[in-house]
């Protein structure tokens, strides 16, 4: 276990056999999607957390007000509501993301931050109810991150769901408790697109996996878990 700190981090991605995550050109059957998300539910966890770009389809495009009042807004956590069942977190360090709603189907939104986003960012959230936390000046501290979703929200499983650089952050700071991955049967093929871990270029953080489970699902996916030797 990792410790009480922080929340049990899964990374549950659904990659092709050469571990490309883009899956618009794919044409996979309904059926897979369904896989995922019922593979999904048994981990039962609190929350769900995905990067920027994978974000923005659910969060929707809202305006960001000027304020009419120039005071400054300080950096500390803004937390909208601690009771609800789920969460959905994004990781945002500039403050892109335009919500429309604080919610996801019920799932009570956090977006992570730096403290280099405007203040009519921050008051434009407060406005809309998004939660939102802290992670660093300028970059992010992941580990600081969880660490907060534990203290504030009492989030203690949280899938970890991309892209292939916030995945490959996670992995390069050692916080992946376990990996769960749906092997779809596609060879993708193309070059430079994300893969399931994109931390950097060059030598790559090689972590040593130990394999758990293997099952064949619905539609000739592969789910398999592992957990890292550490």
């Amino acid at each position: 276990m990792n410790g009480a700190k922080r929340p049990y981090v899964i990374c549950h991605m659904v990659p092709s056999v050469d571990g490309r995550i883009v899956t618009g050109s794919w044409k996979l059957p309904p059926s897979a999607h369904a896989e995922y998300e019922r593979t999904a539910r048994t981990f039962d966890a609190d929350a769900w957390m995905i990067g920027r770009i994978s974000m923005e389809p659910y969060a929707g495009k809202a305006r960001v007000p000027a304020r009419k009042v120039s005071q400054p807004i300080p950096r500390t956590d803004f937390i909208a509501r601690r009771d609800a069942e789920s969460y959905a977190i994004a990781l945002d360090p500039s403050g892109k993301l335009t919500w429309k709603s604080s919610s996801i189907d019920e799932e009570h939104v956090i977006t992570v931050l730096t403290e280099k986003v405007s203040d009519d960012y921050l008051a434009f959230l407060q406005s809309k109810g998004v939660s939102y936390l802290f992670g660093g000046k300028t970059d992010l501290n992941l580990k600081k991150v969880l660490e907060k979703l534990r203290k504030e929200f009492g989030i203690k499983k949280l899938l970890l769901e991309g892209g292939g650089k916030i995945n490959g952050s996670f992995l390069a700071a050692d916080l992946i408790d376990e990996l769960s991955v749906l092997v779809a049967p596609i060879a993708d093929g193309a070059i430079g697109t994300p893969s399931l871990f994109d931390a950097r270029a060059g030598k790559g953080p090689a972590r040593h996996l130990k394999l758990v489970s293997f099952e064949k699902r619905t539609g000739d996916l592969l789910w398999l878990r592992y957990k890292p030797k550490r």
